[in-house]
Protein backbone atom coordinates (compact mmCIF):
# COMPACT_ATOMS: atom_id res chain seq x y z
CA UNK A 1 0.00 0.00 0.00
CA UNK A 2 1.10 3.41 -1.21
CA UNK A 3 0.63 5.33 1.89
CA UNK A 4 2.57 8.75 1.48
CA UNK A 5 -0.18 10.66 0.24
CA UNK A 6 -2.09 9.79 3.12
CA UNK A 7 0.45 10.44 5.38
CA UNK A 8 1.14 13.87 4.22
CA UNK A 9 -2.45 14.89 4.37
CA UNK A 10 -3.16 13.98 7.53
CA UNK A 11 0.02 15.72 9.19
CA UNK A 12 -1.31 19.11 7.68
CA UNK A 13 -4.72 18.40 8.96
CA UNK A 14 -3.07 17.73 12.04
CA UNK A 15 -1.11 20.73 12.06
CA UNK A 16 -3.97 22.76 11.24
CA UNK A 17 -5.80 21.23 14.41
CA UNK A 18 -2.28 22.06 16.68
CA UNK A 19 -2.34 25.56 14.97
CA UNK A 20 -6.63 25.98 16.02
CA UNK A 21 -5.92 24.66 19.70
CA UNK A 22 -2.56 26.55 20.06
CA UNK A 23 -4.07 30.31 19.38
CA UNK A 24 -7.65 29.15 20.98
CA UNK A 25 -9.70 31.90 23.75
CA UNK A 26 -6.67 34.73 22.89
CA UNK A 27 -3.82 32.09 24.52
CA UNK A 28 -0.28 31.00 22.52
CA UNK A 29 0.87 27.94 23.91
CA UNK A 30 3.81 26.86 23.78
CA UNK A 31 5.33 24.99 20.70
CA UNK A 32 8.80 24.61 20.88
CA UNK A 33 8.58 21.13 22.25
CA UNK A 34 6.35 19.53 18.88
CA UNK A 35 8.55 18.81 16.41
CA UNK A 36 11.03 17.03 19.10
CA UNK A 37 7.79 15.52 20.77
CA UNK A 38 6.61 13.98 16.95
CA UNK A 39 9.88 12.69 16.40
CA UNK A 40 9.82 10.82 20.15
CA UNK A 41 6.65 9.74 19.84
CA UNK A 42 6.59 8.70 16.39
CA UNK A 43 9.82 6.53 16.97
CA UNK A 44 8.62 4.72 19.71
CA UNK A 45 5.16 3.59 17.96
CA UNK A 46 7.31 2.58 14.68
CA UNK A 47 9.67 0.80 16.98
CA UNK A 48 6.36 -0.62 18.95
CA UNK A 49 4.85 -2.10 15.65
CA UNK A 50 7.85 -4.67 15.53
CA UNK A 51 10.11 -2.49 13.55
CA UNK A 52 13.69 -2.43 14.37
CA UNK A 53 16.05 0.26 14.65
CA UNK A 54 17.97 0.35 12.09
CA UNK A 55 14.46 0.21 9.63
CA UNK A 56 13.01 2.74 11.98
CA UNK A 57 15.85 5.06 11.17
CA UNK A 58 16.37 4.55 7.62
CA UNK A 59 12.30 5.09 7.45
CA UNK A 60 13.38 8.47 8.83
CA UNK A 61 16.32 9.40 6.64
CA UNK A 62 19.06 8.95 9.15
CA UNK A 63 22.06 6.64 9.75
CA UNK A 64 21.39 4.09 13.10
CA UNK A 65 24.22 5.66 15.12
CA UNK A 66 22.50 9.82 14.22
CA UNK A 67 19.23 8.17 15.02
CA UNK A 68 20.21 6.71 18.18
CA UNK A 69 22.06 9.98 19.47
CA UNK A 70 18.48 12.18 18.23
CA UNK A 71 16.20 9.78 20.18
CA UNK A 72 18.38 9.74 23.31
CA UNK A 73 18.92 14.01 22.90
CA UNK A 74 15.35 14.44 22.23
CA UNK A 75 14.49 12.26 25.10
CA UNK A 76 16.35 14.21 27.57
CA UNK A 77 15.18 17.61 26.16
CA UNK A 78 11.63 17.14 25.18
CA UNK A 79 10.09 18.58 28.34
CA UNK A 80 11.83 21.68 28.91
CA UNK A 81 10.62 24.05 26.76
CA UNK A 82 7.37 25.02 28.19
CA UNK A 83 7.94 28.97 28.53
CA UNK A 84 7.82 30.81 25.66
CA UNK A 85 8.85 34.71 25.21
CA UNK A 86 4.81 35.41 24.64
CA UNK A 87 5.05 34.22 28.04
CA UNK A 88 7.63 35.59 29.50
CA UNK A 89 6.77 39.29 28.30
CA UNK A 90 3.56 39.23 29.97
CA UNK A 91 4.81 37.28 33.59
CA UNK A 92 7.23 40.29 33.44
CA UNK A 93 4.27 43.35 33.41
CA UNK A 94 2.27 41.33 35.87
CA UNK A 95 5.37 41.46 38.26
CA UNK A 96 6.19 44.77 37.04
CA UNK A 97 2.11 46.16 37.29
CA UNK A 98 3.42 47.97 34.00
CA UNK A 99 6.68 49.28 31.88
CA UNK A 100 7.02 51.71 29.10
CA UNK A 101 8.23 49.66 25.95
CA UNK A 102 11.84 51.40 26.34
CA UNK A 103 11.69 49.53 29.67
CA UNK A 104 10.83 46.27 27.96
CA UNK A 105 13.09 46.24 25.21
CA UNK A 106 15.95 47.13 27.97
CA UNK A 107 14.41 44.17 30.32
CA UNK A 108 14.64 41.94 26.89
CA UNK A 109 17.74 43.10 25.55
CA UNK A 110 18.94 39.72 23.96
CA UNK A 111 15.84 39.57 22.14
CA UNK A 112 14.64 40.28 18.37
CA UNK A 113 13.42 43.74 19.34
CA UNK A 114 10.98 43.66 16.01
CA UNK A 115 9.91 40.48 17.72
CA UNK A 116 9.12 41.55 21.09
CA UNK A 117 7.34 44.53 19.60
CA UNK A 118 5.05 42.13 17.39
CA UNK A 119 4.43 40.21 20.81
CA UNK A 120 3.63 42.89 22.26
CA UNK A 121 1.30 44.37 19.55
CA UNK A 122 -0.72 40.35 19.79
CA UNK A 123 -0.48 40.86 23.70
CA UNK A 124 -2.63 44.12 22.77
CA UNK A 125 -5.27 42.92 20.60
CA UNK A 126 -5.82 40.00 22.29
CA UNK A 127 -6.69 41.72 25.32
CA UNK A 128 -4.43 40.72 27.47
CA UNK A 129 -2.76 43.67 27.73
CA UNK A 130 -3.59 47.40 27.58
CA UNK A 131 -1.21 50.57 26.44
CA UNK A 132 -1.30 53.89 26.72
CA UNK A 133 0.69 57.04 24.89
CA UNK A 134 3.44 56.47 21.61
CA UNK A 135 6.75 55.23 20.39
CA UNK A 136 9.08 54.46 23.25
CA UNK A 137 7.42 56.15 25.80
CA UNK A 138 4.10 53.54 25.20
CA UNK A 139 3.06 52.16 28.86
CA UNK A 140 2.22 48.44 28.59
CA UNK A 141 0.19 46.93 31.30
CA UNK A 142 -1.73 43.77 31.81
CA UNK A 143 -5.14 43.89 31.77
CA UNK A 144 -6.29 43.16 35.96
CA UNK A 145 -8.99 41.17 35.05
CA UNK A 146 -7.42 38.94 32.81
CA UNK A 147 -4.17 38.11 34.45
CA UNK A 148 -2.85 35.75 32.71
CA UNK A 149 -0.82 33.64 35.44
CA UNK A 150 -3.86 33.11 37.38
CA UNK A 151 -6.27 32.76 34.13
CA UNK A 152 -3.85 29.52 33.51
CA UNK A 153 -3.84 28.40 36.56
CA UNK A 154 -7.33 28.42 36.58
CA UNK A 155 -7.38 26.96 33.27
CA UNK A 156 -5.08 24.54 33.96
CA UNK A 157 -6.91 23.31 36.83
CA UNK A 158 -10.40 22.53 35.83
CA UNK A 159 -9.06 21.60 32.48
CA UNK A 160 -6.73 18.66 33.73
CA UNK A 161 -9.11 16.57 35.72
CA UNK A 162 -11.12 16.02 32.78
CA UNK A 163 -8.47 15.13 30.76
CA UNK A 164 -7.20 12.30 33.21
CA UNK A 165 -10.44 11.33 33.73
CA UNK A 166 -10.74 10.07 29.76
CA UNK A 167 -6.70 8.78 30.33
CA UNK A 168 -8.39 6.96 33.18
CA UNK A 169 -11.25 5.50 31.74
CA UNK A 170 -9.32 4.31 28.86
CA UNK A 171 -6.65 2.41 30.12
CA UNK A 172 -7.22 -0.82 32.65
CA UNK A 173 -5.40 0.52 35.57
CA UNK A 174 -4.18 3.70 34.92
CA UNK A 175 -0.67 4.53 36.95
CA UNK A 176 0.91 7.92 37.87
CA UNK A 177 3.87 6.91 35.51
CA UNK A 178 1.65 6.60 32.53
CA UNK A 179 -0.48 9.28 33.07
CA UNK A 180 2.70 11.57 33.85
CA UNK A 181 3.99 10.13 30.61
CA UNK A 182 1.11 11.57 28.39
CA UNK A 183 0.37 14.51 30.13
CA UNK A 184 3.77 15.95 30.94
CA UNK A 185 2.22 17.71 34.27
CA UNK A 186 4.11 18.28 37.91
CA UNK A 187 3.62 15.65 39.75
CA UNK A 188 1.99 17.99 42.29
CA UNK A 189 -0.64 19.19 39.20
CA UNK A 190 -1.29 15.59 38.85
CA UNK A 191 -2.13 14.31 42.49
CA UNK A 192 -4.24 17.18 43.39
CA UNK A 193 -6.20 16.74 39.37
CA UNK A 194 -6.46 12.64 40.44
CA UNK A 195 -7.18 14.06 44.26
CA UNK A 196 -10.17 16.02 42.44
CA UNK A 197 -11.54 13.02 40.49
CA UNK A 198 -11.84 10.67 43.77
CA UNK A 199 -13.70 13.03 45.31
CA UNK A 200 -16.10 13.83 42.80
CA UNK A 201 -16.39 9.41 42.60
CA UNK A 202 -15.42 9.63 39.44
CA UNK A 203 -11.80 7.74 39.56
CA UNK A 204 -10.95 5.29 42.16
CA UNK A 205 -7.74 4.71 43.76
CA UNK A 206 -6.28 0.69 44.43
CA UNK A 207 -2.99 1.05 46.04
CA UNK A 208 -0.67 3.82 47.59
CA UNK A 209 2.77 5.91 45.99
CA UNK A 210 3.78 5.03 42.65
CA UNK A 211 2.54 1.38 42.87
CA UNK A 212 -1.52 3.26 42.64
CA UNK A 213 -3.65 2.50 39.96
CA UNK A 214 -6.33 4.29 38.94
CA UNK A 215 -10.26 2.92 37.25
CA UNK A 216 -12.97 5.06 35.88
CA UNK A 217 -16.19 3.19 35.09
CA UNK A 218 -17.72 5.90 33.32
CA UNK A 219 -17.11 9.01 31.44
CA UNK A 220 -19.34 11.86 30.28
CA UNK A 221 -19.50 15.40 29.59
CA UNK A 222 -22.67 16.94 29.71
CA UNK A 223 -23.43 18.50 26.18
CA UNK A 224 -24.40 21.98 27.81
CA UNK A 225 -20.71 22.43 29.80
CA UNK A 226 -18.12 24.87 29.75
CA UNK A 227 -15.73 22.53 31.54
CA UNK A 228 -13.80 19.60 30.25
CA UNK A 229 -14.18 20.59 26.33
CA UNK A 230 -10.45 19.56 26.19
CA UNK A 231 -11.72 16.03 27.24
CA UNK A 232 -14.03 15.54 24.94
CA UNK A 233 -11.81 16.97 21.81
CA UNK A 234 -9.33 14.47 23.14
CA UNK A 235 -11.85 11.57 23.24
CA UNK A 236 -13.08 12.06 20.36
CA UNK A 237 -9.69 12.50 18.22
CA UNK A 238 -7.97 9.46 19.95
CA UNK A 239 -11.77 7.44 18.97
CA UNK A 240 -11.19 8.44 14.89
CA UNK A 241 -7.52 7.67 15.13
CA UNK A 242 -8.09 4.28 16.81
CA UNK A 243 -11.30 3.26 15.00
CA UNK A 244 -9.40 3.95 11.87
CA UNK A 245 -6.00 2.64 12.94
CA UNK A 246 -7.31 -0.90 13.72
CA UNK A 247 -8.90 -1.39 10.55
CA UNK A 248 -5.73 -0.57 8.67
CA UNK A 249 -3.97 -2.75 10.91
CA UNK A 250 -6.49 -5.58 10.22
CA UNK A 251 -6.06 -4.89 6.68
CA UNK A 252 -9.33 -3.71 6.10
CA UNK A 253 -9.03 -0.64 3.61
CA UNK A 254 -12.20 -1.81 1.20
CA UNK A 255 -15.61 -1.57 3.12
CA UNK A 256 -18.66 -3.50 3.72
CA UNK A 257 -21.62 -3.98 5.15
CA UNK A 258 -21.17 -5.95 7.95
CA UNK A 259 -17.77 -3.62 9.32
CA UNK A 260 -18.09 -2.96 13.22
CA UNK A 261 -15.00 -0.98 13.00
CA UNK A 262 -14.70 2.52 10.73
CA UNK A 263 -16.42 5.37 9.84
CA UNK A 264 -18.57 6.68 6.96
CA UNK A 265 -18.61 10.10 5.82
CA UNK A 266 -21.30 12.37 4.12
CA UNK A 267 -21.23 15.81 2.64
CA UNK A 268 -24.72 17.51 1.91
CA UNK A 269 -24.64 20.75 -0.21
CA UNK A 270 -28.06 22.67 1.26
CA UNK A 271 -29.52 26.11 1.29
CA UNK A 272 -31.71 28.02 3.33
CA UNK A 273 -34.50 27.56 1.03
CA UNK A 274 -33.55 23.74 0.45
CA UNK A 275 -36.93 21.06 0.99
CA UNK A 276 -34.15 19.22 3.52
CA UNK A 277 -32.43 21.58 5.13
CA UNK A 278 -33.48 21.11 8.43
CA UNK A 279 -33.52 17.67 8.77
CA UNK A 280 -30.11 17.38 7.26
CA UNK A 281 -28.92 20.29 9.88
CA UNK A 282 -30.90 18.04 12.48
CA UNK A 283 -28.67 15.03 12.33
CA UNK A 284 -26.18 15.79 15.08
CA UNK A 285 -28.82 16.07 18.29
CA UNK A 286 -31.11 13.15 16.17
CA UNK A 287 -27.91 11.24 16.09
CA UNK A 288 -26.83 12.52 19.58
CA UNK A 289 -30.23 11.72 21.20
CA UNK A 290 -30.07 8.11 19.95
CA UNK A 291 -27.21 7.16 20.54
CA UNK A 292 -27.91 8.64 24.11
CA UNK A 293 -30.98 6.79 24.84
CA UNK A 294 -28.76 3.47 23.74
CA UNK A 295 -26.28 4.31 25.73
CA UNK A 296 -28.53 4.92 29.03
CA UNK A 297 -30.15 1.85 28.24
CA UNK A 298 -27.06 -0.31 27.77
CA UNK A 299 -25.61 1.68 31.26
CA UNK A 300 -29.04 0.30 33.17
CA UNK A 301 -28.15 -3.02 32.18
CA UNK A 302 -24.80 -3.29 33.28
CA UNK A 303 -25.39 -1.85 36.69
CA UNK A 304 -27.91 -4.67 37.39
CA UNK A 305 -26.57 -7.42 35.85
CA UNK A 306 -22.70 -6.57 35.40
CA UNK A 307 -20.17 -7.50 32.64
CA UNK A 308 -18.25 -10.68 32.89
CA UNK A 309 -14.28 -10.12 32.03
CA UNK A 310 -14.27 -13.21 29.47
CA UNK A 311 -15.18 -11.78 26.29
CA UNK A 312 -15.54 -8.29 27.23
CA UNK A 313 -15.30 -5.53 24.88
CA UNK A 314 -15.40 -1.75 24.58
CA UNK A 315 -17.47 -0.54 21.22
CA UNK A 316 -16.80 3.38 20.53
CA UNK A 317 -19.36 5.21 18.27
CA UNK A 318 -18.34 8.35 17.45
CA UNK A 319 -19.74 10.84 14.63
CA UNK A 320 -19.74 14.60 14.37
CA UNK A 321 -20.91 17.52 12.33
CA UNK A 322 -19.68 20.59 10.60
CA UNK A 323 -21.23 23.57 8.49
CA UNK A 324 -18.99 25.23 6.31
CA UNK A 325 -20.86 27.84 4.35
CA UNK A 326 -19.62 28.66 1.07
CA UNK A 327 -17.49 31.89 1.45
CA UNK A 328 -15.45 30.21 4.40
CA UNK A 329 -12.62 28.36 3.12
CA UNK A 330 -12.26 24.43 4.21
CA UNK A 331 -9.58 23.83 6.52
Amino acid sequence: MNSKLLIDAIVHQTTVLIAQLSTASGIRAPLAHVADQVFLELSREIEAQGVSRKVAADMFGLAIRTYQKKVQRVTESVVAHERTLWQSLLEHLQARGSCSRRELLESFEREDAIVVGSLLNDLVSSGLVYKTGAGETTIYGVTREQDLLQALREQRREALPPLLWILVYRSDGATLAGLHEQLKVDDEELLEGLATLETQGRVRREGDGEGARYYAETFLVPVDSSVGWEAAVFDHFQTVVRAIGTKVQRGATRSSRDDVDGGATLSFDIHPQHPHAEEVLGLLKQVRALANELWDRVQRHNEAHGIPEEGRSEVSFYFGQCVTPADEEVA
